[in-house]
């Protein structure tokens, strides 16, 4: 049911920006900018009008955008991080707060738990401890009792 309004409302202008981009390609010359972004595109064509046909998949990146923003604010102190290992290391943890993030969870009490337990916890049982699949430690006491 989610494909109809877009079958009926998008389908129409991806397929007039389809023969657009084709038509470019005929009179833009074969070794331009421009037309390796054409090829680009119509290379992916498949991909990006699935969000025609299946209602769950999201018609632009916004999510992935603004995940991304933090990254690209941060860059400018990143600069000054001291050396490259401290810019590694301030982007692995703008990985972990962000992916945090992205599950709902708020990333200072996922930080506060995992770093309080991660000492005693198995080794072959570290993914209990990734964001996707934490359960805080006051939840699983919580449970026992």
């Amino acid at each position: 049911m989610c494909g109809l309004p877009r079958q009926k409302h998008s389908k129409p202008k991806v397929e007039k920006l389809h023969a657009w981009a084709e038509k470019q390609l005929l009179r833009i010359p074969g070794k331009s900018e421009l037309t390796k972004a054409l090829h680009y595109g119509l290379n992916r064509w498949q991909s990006l009008c699935l969000f025609l046909q299946d209602g769950r998949v999201a018609m632009d990146n916004n999510a992935a955008e603004r995940a991304l923003r933090p990254i690209g604010v941060g860059r400018r102190n990143w600069l000054f991080a001291g050396a490259d290992t401290g810019a590694e290391t301030l982007a692995r943890a703008m990985t972990i707060i962000e992916t945090a993030k992205k599950n709902g969870i708020n990333p200072q009490a996922y930080l506060v738990d995992v770093f309080d337990r991660i000492h005693d916890h198995k080794i072959n049982r570290l993914d209990e401890l990734l964001p996707w699949n934490w359960v805080p430690l006051v939840a699983e006491h919580a449970e026992a009792a």
